[in-house]
């Protein structure tokens, strides 16, 4: 089963708003993608799992670990420059279908 958690995901991250990923830039979660990359994969065993593009030309990526079961959700500006939005534990890919249509459930 493949990566249906992203979609939401990566809507949710889509409607943040600039003062958090301005607020997480301040406080120094951020840097070069390289460095952020790699630091998931060695401390964490985190690979992507998913991206999308969000506005002003970000990119968001969802990286987890199934060894783990860790995940991070970030967003790289056009300038290269990578904040983490959120983390935690717990993950696990999903491949849900939407509701039949009609059906309110």
């Amino acid at each position: 089963m493949k990566n249906a958690f992203f979609p939401l995901a990566i809507t949710a991250i889509t409607f943040a708003s600039a003062a958090e990923i301005a607020q997480a830039q301040q406080t120094r979660n951020c840097a070069p993608r390289e460095v952020v990359v790699g630091r998931l994969a060695g401390g964490y065993g985190e690979t992507r799992q998913s991206m999308g593009l969000a506005a002003r030309g970000s990119v968001v990526e969802v990286f987890a670990s199934d060894e783990t079961g860790t995940w991070t959700i970030t967003v790289t500006n056009p300038a290269g420059v990578t904040c983490l939005v959120a983390s935690g534990q717990s993950f696990e890919a999903l491949a849900e279908a939407l509701p039949p249509e009609g059906n309110d459930a």
